[in-house]
């Protein structure tokens, strides 16, 4: 990767440009540009043969002058401060244009989860939880699931946060079982909020859903909740692929069909009736949607001429580079950026977290309505923005949250 295609250098930029274009003064730009607190801490643990083994834990606190921060965290070998320094900035812009009471944060242990047993990821957690409590909790700091943590980590987090406070504390952390107060439909909306996306956006420009087709990189459990989505709605997911690579089928997938080879033989690769492709040929498929929901900088300068789809709604994070997104706009490619179009992950946080603190749970029904409702609304006060600046999806969505941040915190004043 390129210097100047860092996570951090990448969201400086952004953040330069929305500044620039709502005339924020350079105080205000230099405050949003840097973390409140960056937290390191070292994570000693004793492996299952007996031996001590040190791991190094992250948690970056953008900024809260909307409320208490929050972020996933996330178990990744290469994990960096200045990744998640810029993925903690991008959270705050993204729950405020979500209009959602949080600021943004982002942790992470460096670990490859997966050469560890269950036991020993969860004394990880709980060690980790137990070093930075004290910037923890339900009005400072609530936890996620990110890369390669889940529904079981974030119920470890909770637990472990609840024994050192000494009372049960739900709303501690988001993304729990349902058992012990996580949200129905959490799992799904990442997904399914993208799709809300797409839908609106297809009003806006023209183009019928019924039968448009979808390539989809990425078949994690944001990649596949969003080809389910796609279904209901009438679109046909002609391809979709994962780390191994893809498959392509013009007339259609059957997703939950491919989801069932995938767990048999560990790739979406050489099912049934379909064309094997790489993870670049999906990009340039001739398709309606494109969404790609795997890793950063997928389309760039070097491909994003050869893309064909009408419609880029991005589930992962940053999988467009700055010179990618020019070269799709004065394509007239629709662009959904990734800070509005995955927000349904932490739209439906939001909605756990107000349920724990009040104790209910909340039907499915009622969780999917409010989350289109909340994408819908979002989607569209973007779209105002755009039409007004006459720009890019991506520039209108940070002006945006962007400038509702500003705004709180011009509203707060400096203390003392």
């Amino acid at each position: 990767m390129s210097e100047e295609h860092t996570p951090l250098t990448v969201a400086q930029s952004q953040l330069k440009l929305a500044s620039k274009k709502l005339g924020l003064d350079s105080g205000m730009h230099k405050m949003l540009s840097q973390p409140k607190r960056s937290i390191s801490v070292s994570i000693d643990i004793r492996m299952d043969n007996g031996t001590v083994d040190v791991f190094n834990g992250l948690r970056v606190q953008h900024w809260d002058a909307r409320g208490p921060f929050k972020g996933g965290i996330r178990y990744y070998p290469n994990i960096t401060l200045e990744e998640v320094t810029a993925l903690a900035m991008l959270m705050t812009w993204k729950c405020a244009i979500a209009n959602i009471p949080f600021g943004g944060a982002k942790g992470g242990i460096c670990v490859d989860s997966k050469k560890l047993s269950q036991h020993e990821l969860e004394r990880l957690t709980r060690r980790y939880v137990s070093l930075i409590v004290e910037y923890l909790g339900p009005h400072r700091d609530i936890p996620a699931p990110d890369m390669y943590t889940d529904a079981q980590t974030m119920a470890w987090i909770m637990d472990t946060y609840s024994q050192l406070k000494g009372y049960r504390i739900p709303e501690s952390a988001t993304g729990k079982p349902v058992e012990i107060g996580g949200s129905w439909g959490r799992i799904e909306a990442t997904g399914r909020g993208v799709i809300h996306c797409v839908k609106q956006a297809s009003v806006n420009n023209g183009l019928k859903l019924k039968g448009a087709s979808v390539a989809i990189q990425g078949f994690g459990n944001v990649g596949y909740q969003a080809a389910v989505a796609a279904q209901e709605i009438g679109c046909k997911v002609v391809a979709v692929s994962d780390s191994t690579g893809g498959i392509y089928c013009i007339d259609g997938l059957n997703i939950p069909d491919v989801l069932a080879h995938k767990e048999k033989t560990q790739t979406v690769q050489g099912y049934k009736d379909c064309k094997n492709i790489t993870n670049e040929e999906l990009l340039e498929l001739p398709c309606d949607v494109l969404i790609p929901a795997a890793l950063q900088n997928q389309i760039t300068y070097k491909n994003a001429d050869k893309i064909k789809a009408r419609m880029v709604a991005e589930g992962a994070n940053g999988p467009t580079t700055p010179e990618a997104d020019k070269i799709l706009y004065e394509k007239e490619i629709c662009l959904i950026p990734d800070i509005l179009a995955n927000s349904g992950g932490v739209t439906v946080s939001y909605f756990e977290w107000v349920q724990n603190l009040t104790r209910e749970q909340w039907p499915l029904e009622m969780v999917n309505r409010k989350l289109e409702e909340k994408m819908t609304k979002a989607f569209n006060d973007v779209e105002a923005i755009v039409a007004k600046e006459e720009s890019d999806m991506r520039t209108g969505a940070l002006m945006l949250g962007v400038g509702r941040v500003a705004n709180a915190i011009k509203v707060l004043g400096l203390w003392p």
